[in-house]
């Protein structure tokens, strides 16, 4: 009876110091318990978030219709004296990836055709880079922030057993249990910021793939467009 009643007394005493920890205990007092490497973890999160926002909103303004474009410069170019002029200075004025490309095209005009194949595939090769600026930040920051995270686990594992071996083996369990749930909080941070970095990359370089996919698409139909006459002559 003696010891149940030690027993009861002991959980009623363990029950409440962990009610006043959850109490007092904030989620940044949270993080802090994570140790020094959740600094690098902070890093990596906010350079992932400025990466996923800058990205985006790049994408989203490198986006125009491709063949409404197309079809404005092909009008251009048909108009007669003055409409290849016109035309770039329509490129100039929606300064978007397609028109960049396009206008390499028609300042080439007059040509060989392979000479304006070349002038797009260079200038579809720049924009291509410009598109995918950064991105291997984010897949950088999917692999190594979970790396950091449980580097911080070890390193925490490591404290706790060497406290439990200064004290030679006498350690209250709830002692041991706390050690171990401060040193997986770097674990859980750095997954969460890997998760948050490989799923955006993930989104947008499906993003990245489509804007090429519409580059390169325009690209063919302004060639086939610079060759239409020539064929007409041909079938002629």
């Amino acid at each position: 009876m003696n010891l149940l009643l030690l027993f009861l007394q002991d959980s009623a005493a363990v029950d409440s110091l962990m009610a006043m920890q959850e109490e007092s205990m904030t989620f940044f007092d949270l993080l802090v318990e994570g140790g020094i490497l959740m600094i690098p973890i902070f890093i990596l999160f906010f350079i992932a978030i400025y990466v996923i926002v800058e990205r985006w909103r790049a994408l989203n303004r490198s986006h125009i219709e491709p063949q409404s474009f197309l079809n404005t410069v092909e009008g251009m170019l048909k108009s007669g004296k003055g409409g290849a002029s016109n035309a770039i200075a329509y490129c100039d004025e929606t300064d978007k990836p397609i028109a960049r490309i396009i206008k390499a095209g028609i300042k080439r005009l007059g040509r060989p055709i392979r000479d304006i194949e070349d002038a797009i595939d260079n200038a579809g090769k720049k924009e291509i880079f410009f598109l995918e600026k950064r991105m291997n930040w984010l897949a950088t920051i999917a692999g190594v922030a979970p790396l950091v995270g449980f580097t911080g686990t070890v390193t925490g594992m490591i404290e706790a057993f060497m406290d439990i071996q200064s004290l030679q083996g006498n350690v209250n369990p709830s002692v041991l249990a706390g050690g171990i749930w401060e040193a997986l909080i770097t674990t859980a941070a750095g997954l969460i910021v890997g998760l948050i970095a490989l799923g955006f990359y993930n989104f947008l370089l499906g993003k990245i793939n489509r804007s090429i996919f519409e580059l390169e698409n325009a690209s063919a139909d302004f060639l086939d467009l610079l060759q239409s006459p020539a064929k007409k002559d041909r079938e002629g």
